[in-house]
């Protein structure tokens, strides 16, 4: 396997690489096709989206070389010395192309006093400047910067479309990765291009015949067995509290994420809720599970008066976020396993 970091080799290097943003690429393509770029946009949205590779992008598609690409860390140059600095380099002519692009990265860690240094050239920029901020945290930007520029909101990509990425990746890198293994992937990757490529190339590099199972994801990442992640379920269905918190025990005991353990929990019980009204899901629920999951989300769908039902899925979903926020993680879960059971 190849040493260079899996995200930078297979990063985009065209819009058409970009998977999950068309509402955006499609703006994007169609301003450089009639000629009407902006002379400052801002491109919002969570870790791992595609904003640093799409500013690139746009920058290498209306014409800019690298040598008039400029990207600067706002969380490493965050006073106004450094965009002072910034403000006078602007008035050079680029070197070789139309346009000198910034791109500032993480810019919602600028301080005030380098929000306010930045504001005259924001809004009164010479003509061959292009500022691209990206940032995870649109809403500490200054509403007097932000009124100045174009928004565009990148979405968390789906699990399916990270799927795929993965899958992708290790087909390209010689890897075979189960159907199962690639979901489970997906779904720790929390929406994230570059997480769920750094989990995959963890779990390549611990591969000894490069077969990628459930198992091996499991023990690289420390995501919870797929046991423990059942007799969870099992014990709400069963009303078996002594069950459920003693799997909980095991989970906290193992230094399991509290909230990746959550997540998985309610996606098998979705799973239950899908096969048991929607019987067009049942072929890709199989492909994306071992047979021994399939079977137990299977025997949970049919059996008649289940407590896996959509109140008790709505329950959960009520408790999820209070994971982050408690003192003691586990918490929550015991919580809500008590209120079902009870």
């Amino acid at each position: 396997m190849t040493e260079t970091v899996l995200y930078r080799k297979y990063r985009p290097q065209k819009f058409k690489e970009i998977l999950g943003q068309d509402h955006i690429i499609k703006v994007l393509e169609s301003s450089i096709e009639n000629g009407n770029i902006a002379q400052a946009y801002i491109f919002a949205g969570s870790r791992g989206t595609g904003k640093t590779s799409a500013a690139r992008i746009f920058a290498k598609e209306i014409g800019t070389t690298i040598n008039d690409i400029s990207e600067i860390d706002a969380a490493s140059n965050t006073g106004v010395d450094d965009i002072r600095a910034l403000n006078d380099s602007v008035n050079t002519l680029p070197f070789e192309s139309k346009y000198k692009v910034y791109i500032l990265d993480e810019a919602h860690m600028l301080s005030k006093s380098a929000w306010n240094a930045l504001l005259k050239t924001i809004e009164e920029p010479p003509r061959h400047v292009v500022f691209i901020l990206a940032t995870t945290e649109v809403n500490k930007i200054p509403e007097t910067i932000i009124s100045r520029c174009q928004t565009f909101s990148f979405k968390k990509p789906t699990q399916k479309v990270l799927k795929e990425v993965v899958s992708s990746i290790a087909k390209k890198e010689g890897f075979s990765l189960e159907t199962s293994s690639a979901d489970l992937i997906a779904l720790l990757g929390d929406g994230s291009f570059r997480d769920a490529q750094s989990i995959l190339q963890k779990v390549m590099s611990a591969s000894k015949d490069k077969k990628i199972s459930p198992e091996e994801v499991e023990l690289v990442t420390g995501a919870p067995k797929s046991e423990l992640v059942n007799d969870f379920i099992r014990a709400i269905d069963e009303n078996n509290l002594e069950l459920g918190l003693g799997v909980i025990s095991k989970a906290t005991e193992a230094n399991i994420d509290t909230l990746i353990y959550f997540k998985l929990v309610l996606h098998k019980m979705r799973s239950v809720l899908l096969l048991r009204n929607l019987k067009s899901s049942e072929e890709k629920l199989q492909n994306e599970m071992t047979d021994t999951d399939f079977n137990f989300i299977k025997g949970l769908a049919l059996k008649k008066s289940s407590k896996i039902n959509s109140e008790t899925l709505l329950i959960l979903l009520s408790y999820y976020d209070m994971v982050a926020k408690s003192y003691i993680p586990e918490l929550p879960l015991e919580l809500v396993l008590t209120k079902l059971i009870s």
